[in-house]
C-alpha cells in the first residue's frame, strides 16, 4: 500500500536541507541578544531598576525582560543564576524583547552592592514591613510631575526594586539590615508567595503609575472599526 521515494535529484536535495535547517533552528530556537551594553531608550525621566538575586526559573527570567523592555526598565541579574543565559526556555520567554534591553550582570551580591550600595533599594518580601501601596518608593519630591522636574535638574531619576530567588526568596540577613526598605504586596494570609515574574509586573508599573506612565502609550485602538471611522 505504501510506496516508496527515492529523492536523489539536486533540486530535491536542496529541499531536505532546507527543511532539516528550519528545524534546527525552530528546536534550538532564536539566536539570543544579550547587549550588556546596549543603550537604554529613555522614555520617562524616572528610570526603573529591577534587581534579580540568583533567579532560579528561566521563564520568569525570560518574562521579566519582557516587562523591562516594555518599559524601559534596567535588568540587573546577580549570580549565581539557575540556567544558562543561552537557555531556550529563557529565549522563548524574551522572544525578541532582548534587543535594546539594558542588562547588567555581577558576579555575586558583594560584588552587586559594591556597585550599587549606596543607592536606595527596595527589597520584595512576603515578610515585608509596609505594602508597596503605602511606601513612599519615589522619594518626597516625586510626584506626579516628577518628570518635568527630572528634566529641569538635568538628571534621570532612578528607584531601585529588589527581588529574591523563586525558592527561598531573599535572604533574612539582608531584609534584617534594610528593615525600613521591605516591601509585601498585599495578598491573602497563609498563602506563600505570588509569581516571581507578577511581583516584578506589579512593582514596575506601580512605580509608572505614580509617575503617571510618562513616555508610554496608555491608549490602542480596535484596527477594524476605529481605522474605518478614522
Amino acid at each position: 500500500i505504501g510506496r516508496s521515494f527515492n529523492c536523489t535529484g539536486p533540486v530535491c536535495g536542496a529541499g531536505l536541507f532546507c527543511i532539516a535547517v528550519w528545524f534546527a533552528v525552530w528546536f534550538a530556537g532564536p539566536a539570543p541578544v544579550y547587549p550588556h551594553s546596549a543603550k537604554r531608550v529613555i522614555l520617562s525621566p524616572m528610570k526603573v531598576n529591577v534587581v534579580l538575586f540568583q533567579p532560579e526559573i528561566p521563564q520568569n527570567t525570560g518574562n521579566i525582560s519582557r516587562t523591562c523592555s516594555a518599559t524601559s526598565s534596567a535588568l540587573h541579574l546577580v549570580h549565581p543564576l539557575g540556567f544558562s543565559l543561552d537557555e531556550k526556555h529563557l529565549r522563548r520567554a524574551g522572544l525578541d524583547y532582548w534587543d535594546g534591553l539594558e542588562i547588567s550582570e555581577y558576579e555575586s551580591d558583594s560584588a552587586f552592592f559594591a556597585a550599587h550600595g549606596d543607592k536606595t533599594i527596595w527589597y520584595f518580601s512576603q515578610k515585608g514591613a509596609q505594602s508597596l501601596w503605602e511606601a513612599d518608593i519615589l522619594g518626597p519630591d516625586a510626584g506626579s510631575d516628577c518628570g518635568q522636574s527630572a528634566v529641569e535638574d538635568g538628571a534621570e531619576k532612578e528607584v531601585w526594586l529588589a527581588f529574591g530567588r523563586e525558592s527561598r526568596g531573599l535572604d533574612e540577613d539582608l531584609l534584617i539590615r534594610n528593615r525600613e526598605h521591605t516591601l509585601r504586596i498585599p495578598m491573602l494570609e497563609g498563602k506563600r508567595s505570588l509569581n516571581l515574574s507578577n511581583c516584578v509586573a506589579v512593582a514596575v508599573y506601580e512605580v509608572l503609575r505614580r509617575t503617571g506612565f510618562d513616555g508610554l502609550k496608555e491608549h490602542g485602538k480596535l484596527f477594524s472599526s476605529e481605522d474605518c471611522n478614522a
